[in-house]
């Protein structure tokens, strides 16, 4: 006899049933309302505000046979994490009762404070008012709280007085149109008859660690910054190589197992969970959804993991490097667009004009990527994440593609005069401008590179952990936009001009592309001496720290490309670089302030302690005897001074909000405190332990 397990098959039917869909939406709207909804959602058409009272209605009708109480606009600040404003469903009546109300007019529109948020001088103290505006694109959802009560959530942009946009999902809305709009333009030239709405695919894969809650709390750094600005090493961390993919703890199964049913209810289609390299780090990736719900769903899988963690007696650490000396946190940003065909056009095809569009789109990226690098990596610039780059985890700061043995050699035939084979396929099918018949899955992966390809996609490596999507993906969806207007351009102006069909006049095109930009394509370790070396001859940007990275946002170039395409106005670009550099020169000094708190109130005391526990010990041993601890005693004093020297170096930079000079001493001091960690007694070590929090759980 065979058995099933009703457990799991139980959690996957909650699947959505938090969620206000397209299918639950049918059993709430008329069916004049519910169409007008689905083709504003499905389709990309403009909202019938007339329905707006109706969909309104039904949508509190169903969150308060939830168990809702009140509603929030949930919108998403410069500040990277979201924001959101409760308000009651409840209306007093004149009998001293109540009614549960909800308008079409709160359901569109919301008024919170602008002048609260970073707006980098878009707004300001006395130009208060700002809006959101419901996305429809991005379905509500009721959020379930452990003591009983639940909120309608509602995704909303968020944008000022003037129509400014001050938050990241404005800008990644209007980069979705603009690439769109290409895309539907290339599809005609490749004939392609468009039954769908074009629009791009993401697939985030998020890393985080957990530690045990006791830790967490003795640890004023983790509490003020979310990293370790002090800890050694232990004599075990992921050397061995065990930890990835390895057997999952219990009890991090059973948090998994509890964030998987809220995630699931919220929709979010979580499907892979591992352990990752280092101890106490561990990964989620959900499928590949449309790009503007999948970067939402990525917001609510962090909130998800964070508050699980919470009850579950852990923390849940999104910092891009909680732990210095073993692996960081990143957020693989795995992008793709479907076309008009339906049909994924990084995926190559069955026929040769099928792959005359896939290596189209190839050298389109190419072009994009190489000519926009540098504002590529401006978009994943933060305090944070400069101390991932460059690690073993994740790809340095020089942006480069990858794209496989057997692609780079089709690459290189093609600007030879023509690809006639493959190094993994033999004779290949001629047809379309002499482009090969390509198998699937044709290449291996390159987790040293910035911007991968992996056989249907780009994935883009250096976004961080704690990270919005939004910013990688405006940058993306932007920059293969014009690069696929100008490849546009192109064909159009050769196939008027030489009365020529595509065939004719494509491979000339793609080669001119592969010959300008080829020097983005790189195979190799990313980590060596020798690519940055390489690298530099070949005239890429090596953009190490943020603010050096942030500066591509004040460039002409940047400003020109976003206004263009109407994804943000130069005011709107410039406001960015303001915002994202006084949140990194704020985040520095925050970690200055606290490491000098740290040293000179936890890490001297401790040290002053066992050096008196030392002395005392010296003076009434026998004479000739304690030669050890005479050298103990000067080693200790000695690295107590430089922690002291550090700390008053440190002390001026924070004064003088010099971040350079803060980020040096702090280097320096650590690498002190972290000697005097493995010479003071445990007992009188003020701070849990690196082997504590990453292996006692």
């Amino acid at each position: 006899m065979s058995s099933t397990c009703s457990c799991g098959s139980s959690k996957l039917g909650h699947f959505g049933e938090n969620v206000f869909s397209v299918k639950t939406m049918r059993n709430y709207l008329s069916e004049n309302a519910y169409q007008k909804l689905v083709s504003t959602i499905l389709k990309g058409e403009a909202l019938d505000h007339s329905i707006a009272d109706e969909v309104a209605d039904a949508m509190k009708t169903w969150a308060l046979e939830k168990g809702a109480t009140h509603f929030t606009h949930m919108f998403q600040p410069l500040t990277g994490v979201t924001a959101e404003k409760h308000e009651a469903f409840l209306m007093p009546d004149r009998e001293g009762g109540a009614v549960a109300t909800f308008s079409g007019k709160e359901l569109i529109q919301g008024e919170p404070d602008a002048s609260s948020f970073p707006s980098g001088g878009l707004r300001a103290t006395f130009e208060a008012r700002g809006y959101t505006a419901w996305d429809p694109t991005s379905p509500a959802f009721v959020r379930e709280n452990p003591s009983g009560g639940c909120v309608l959530c509602i995704p909303t942009v968020f944008c000022g007085w003037h129509g400014e946009a001050l938050d990241k999902k404005t800008g990644l809305l209007r980069s979705q149109h603009a690439l769109a709009k290409q895309i539907s333009r290339m599809g005609k030239l490749f004939g392609i008859k468009e039954t769908t709405r074009p629009y791009a695919t993401l697939g985030a894969e998020q890393e985080y660690f957990l530690i045990d809650k006791k830790y967490f709390e003795k640890r004023l750094d983790l509490l003020q910054t979310g990293r370790t600005l002090f800890g050694s090493r232990p004599a075990r961390h992921q050397q061995m190589e065990d930890h990835y993919f390895g057997h999952i703890k219990p009890r991090i199964m059973a948090f998994m197992d509890e964030a998987n049913a809220e995630l699931w209810k919220l929709g979010v289609p979580a499907r892979t969970q591992h352990n990752e390299v280092s101890p106490a780090q561990f990964e989620v990736a959900p499928i590949f959804e449309e790009q503007n719900l999948a970067v939402d769903h990525n917001v609510v899988i962090m909130h998800v993991l964070q508050e699980v963690a919470d009850r579950c007696g852990l923390v849940c650490l999104l910092h891009e490097k909680p732990f210095a000396g073993v692996n960081g946190s990143g957020k693989h940003n795995n992008w793709s667009i479907v076309g008009p065909d339906g049909k994924n056009w990084l995926t190559p095809g069955n026929t040769p004009h099928e792959n005359a569009k896939f290596l189209t789109m190839l050298c389109i990226v190419m072009k994009g990527v190489d000519t926009h690098a540098a504002l590529l990596r401006a978009a994943v610039a933060t305090a944070g994440n400069d101390h991932r780059l460059g690690a073993n985890e994740a790809p340095p700061a020089i942006i480069s593609i990858f794209l496989g043995e057997q692609l780079t050699d089709i690459i290189e035939q093609v600007e030879k005069g023509g690809a006639r084979s493959s190094k993994s396929a033999g004779l290949i099918e001629i047809g379309v401008s002499t482009l090969p018949k390509l198998p699937r899955d044709a290449t291996d992966r390159n987790r040293t590179s910035p911007l991968a390809f992996t056989g249907n996609k780009f994935e883009f490596r250096a976004v961080g952990a704690s990270q919005s999507c939004a910013g990688a993906n405006v940058v993306l969806n932007t920059a293969i936009a014009w690069a696929m207007d100008e490849v546009c351009t192109e064909l159009e102006a050769k196939m008027a001009d030489s009365k020529k069909d595509l065939n004719a006049v494509l491979h000339g095109v793609l080669q001119g592309i592969i010959r300008k930009h080829k020097r983005i394509l790189f195979d190799g370790d990313n980590y060596t001496a020798e690519w940055r070396a390489e690298a530099a001859k070949r005239g890429l940007p090596n953009l190490t720290k943020t603010p050096e990275a942030l500066a591509a946002l004040e460039d002409k170039k940047s400003i020109a490309l976003f206004e263009k395409y109407e994804v943000l106005s130069p005011r709107e670009t410039k406001s960015r670089y303001e915002v994202y550099m006084h949140a990194y020169e704020q985040t520095v000094t925050l970690e200055g302030s606290c490491a000098l708190r740290i040293a000179r109130t936890m890490v001297l005391p401790a040290a002053y302690r066992y050096l008196a526990e030392l002395g005392s010990t010296q003076a009434v041993l026998p004479k000739g005897v304690g030669a050890g601890i005479a050298a103990t005693i000067k080693e200790v004093a000695a690295l107590t001074d430089k922690v002291n020297a550090e700390a008053a170096k440190l002390d001026k930079g924070v004064k003088a909000h010099d971040a350079d000079a803060m980020l040096a001493a702090m280097v320096a001091m650590r690498v002190s405190v972290d000697a005097l960690e493995n010479l003071v007694p445990a007992n009188l070590w003020p701070l849990p332990s690196y082997a504590e929090m990453l292996f006692l759980m």
